[in-house]
């Protein structure tokens, strides 16, 4: 067992890369090793395949993978390991990203995919890290630490506005 966390973002288009830079932010953030290729389920499945196939004796514990539109990356990294696979819809042109979310959340049984929102880039690095603190304790101090810090953003918001009301509406 690796001492160090190792996640794969895979994006089907280095379009999507705008979208999943927040994703490989978030997980640096954690000091989660991170790996990010272009990778196409319909262009380069065999090369998808593959990816898939090694990902696990590679060292990754999970693959986060984006994609717009058919959006079948996801689902087919998924059906290569035994590995979790969270996938992250990308809003496109055609359906607003609708598209790319029901692609994503129908997979048969016994080929699962996690998913998140559409452009969901931060809260696909937050449910790896969830994911990883199970295998890696120390993950779940700096999830707390996160968290507290989310409680602590929408705090002072508040108190902002209490300031901001206070002075507008004397």
């Amino acid at each position: 067992m690796s001492n160090t966390p190792k996640v794969a973002v895979i994006m089907g288009s280095d379009s999507d890369y705008p979208t999943v830079k927040a994703t490989i932010s978030t997980l640096k953030s954690f000091d989660i090793e991170t790996t990010v290729n272009v990778i196409s389920a319909h262009r380069t499945p065999d090369k998808a395949a593959e990816f898939a196939k090694n990902a696990d004796k590679n060292g990754y514990d999970i693959i986060i993978a984006a994609a717009g539109k058919a959006a079948h990356l996801p689902g087919v990294l998924a059906a290569f390991t035994v590995l979790p696979v969270i996938g992250i819809p990308i809003k496109s042109s055609t359906l607003d990203g609708l598209d790319s979310l029901l692609s994503i959340v129908q997979m048969p049984k016994g080929i699962p995919v996690a998913t998140v929102a559409v452009d969901g880039a931060d809260n696909a690095a937050i449910l790896a890290t969830q994911m990883l603190a199970l295998k890696y304790p120390y993950l779940k101090d700096r999830l707390y630490d996160f968290k507290k810090g989310l409680e602590d953003g929408v705090n002072k918001k508040d108190a902002e506005l209490q300031k901001k009301l206070e002075e507008d509406f004397k």
